[in-house]
């Protein structure tokens, strides 16, 4: 009997297969790493052979533990989203590296489209903002860049599509090119109210309608995969981008609900129920869940750089050997020592929309060491939520609870202090990977396991660890000083 759903998790930095019980109960994973290619500075690529190939033997040996793919329900995709691949359709090559969503690239062209005042119509379309980050830009980067990308859509062979898009075309032998409709809100291509891409908005960007893929609800027999990759077809029952799932995986269902994934960038998402969000704060609308046609929204604000800066530390400056000792260093002193760092590495995400900002360490002295530096990366952590917060609370969407997850959310000391920053409680699942988990929360409604998200979240979610407020309310405001002044060097 198939018991199992198998969860392909691709991230920026590693692509993982994870096996789940009805219960949400982690059985099984493998997991490999992706390699980074920095072209120039600001740049950032992936190569989709590599994500294929990695994801297709994690998968195998995932399913090798779990006694062979009779034993699999069904498969769900979850993806980190912004991130575009150029395919040739009818041999199934990429025709050039992936371009990731960190990548700032596009710069110019979204600079040009919001000096022509299209930035207003654009957001009350598709509740984005013109920026690099999100997919359209990046495909008329590829499409006025590289030849072979201009020559297969003259040819009509052109295809495009986030990660999950190539994944899916790829297990299924090429038969089925779609997008779930999480992913499709975050091209700049599809408008919040919209069942499919839009003409109109393809035409502005200069992206072919006809390389896009359909898009699908989230939850559902979506696809077959080819017979011959695993023994038999296993059908694809659930897709999502990363960051939909992990607020699914919350349990993020109802208007108000928010939760914060703090992975390689932090991303925070309330849900807004069937209303569409209007943000007037520079934060974006998004697409929550599609079951059936039917939409659920959420209001979102990304942050480009968390996890990603304990790994600049790590792997940049030597300063940790590994991620897990910035707690330990965090705890060692009584403050950063009036060190401050704003990671603005790849730019500032929401809700300062700043894609030229570098990173500022300030307050250095000579009492300033690894510890301080450590400490005040982690500092950082809440300072970046903690504007986001006064951007929610501005948009009539304020936070109660803060839901945690994601690999800096294992770190207590951080926890902690979201919760003293914020003075608000903070809540942590026992199994912080929710990502996954909603995954395969959606995969496990696919294939009719459970009848709705609400039932799948009940028999699928662990126990919480929260963290109360504790913070003296003028240390928070002497910290938040010192972040505006070092935000303002940014």
């Amino acid at each position: 009997m198939a018991d199992y759903i198998l969860v392909l998790d691709e991230g920026t930095t590693s692509t993982r297969a994870m096996l789940f019980a009805s219960d949400g109960v982690l059985v099984a994973s493998a997991q490999e790493p992706l390699t980074q290619h920095y072209p120039q500075s600001g740049w950032v690529e992936h190569d989709p052979r590599e994500i294929w190939d990695k994801t297709l033997a994690c998968a195998h040996e995932v399913i090798g533990k779990a006694g062979g793919a009779a034993m699999i329900a069904g498969i769900g995709i979850t993806n980190q989203r912004e991130t575009v691949v150029g395919w040739n359709r009818q041999t199934g090559e990429p025709l050039t590296n992936a371009i990731v969503w960190q990548d700032r690239r596009t710069e110019p062209l979204c600079a040009a489209l919001r000096d022509a005042g299209h930035e207003p119509g654009v957001q009350e379309r598709t509740g984005l903002l013109l920026d690099p980050y999100f997919s359209g830009t990046k495909m008329r980067w590829m499409m006025d860049n590289v030849p072979a990308v201009k020559a297969a859509a003259e040819n009509g062979t052109l295809a495009f599509g986030t990660v999950e898009s190539w994944l899916t075309f790829k297990l299924t032998g090429g038969a089925a090119h779609i997008t779930d409709a999480s992913n499709a809100s975050r091209t700049l291509l599809m408008g919040l109210e919209d069942a499919q891409f839009d003409d109109g908005l393809c035409d502005l960007l200069g992206v072919p309608l006809a390389a896009l893929p359909g898009v699908v609800d989230m939850s559902g027999p979506l696809a077959m995969t080819a017979a011959s990759l695993f023994g038999r077809a296993i059908p694809i029952a659930g897709m999502a981008g990363d960051q939909q799932a992990a607020t699914i995986g919350q349990a993020c269902l109802a208007p108000g609900q928010t939760k914060a994934t703090f992975g390689t960038g932090a991303f925070v998402l309330t849900c807004q129920g069937t209303r569409i969000p209007r943000s007037t704060n520079r934060l974006l609308g998004t697409v929550l869940t599609q079951m059936d046609g039917a939409r659920t929204y959420a209001i979102e604000g990304s942050v480009f750089v968390a996890g990603s800066l304990v790994q600049w530390l790590r792997d940049s400056l030597g300063i940790v050997q590994v991620a897990e000792e910035t707690e330990a260093l965090a705890r060692s002193i009584p403050d950063s020592g009036g060190v401050v760092i704003v990671p603005a590495l790849s730019g500032l995400g929401a809700p300062h929309w700043q894609p030229g900002a570098r990173g500022v360490i300030a307050g250095l002295s000579f009492a300033s060491g690894k510890a301080q530096l450590a400490r005040a990366a982690l500092e950082s952590m809440a300072h970046q939520t903690h504007d986001l917060c006064a951007a929610f609370s501005a948009d009539g969407a304020p936070w109660h609870t803060l839901r945690i997850d994601g690999g800096m959310a294992a770190n207590d000391w951080m926890a902690q202090d979201l919760a003293d920053m914020l003075d608000v409680t903070v809540e942590r699942p026992g199994f912080v990977e929710t990502t996954a988990l909603g995954a395969a929360m959606l995969a496990a409604c696919g294939v009719g396991m459970f009848p709705d998200l609400d039932t799948a979240a009940q028999a699928m979610r662990g126990r919480l660890t929260r963290f109360v407020p504790q913070m003296a309310p003028d240390v928070r405001a002497a910290r938040l000083a010192s972040w505006k002044k070092a935000l303002s060097a940014a």
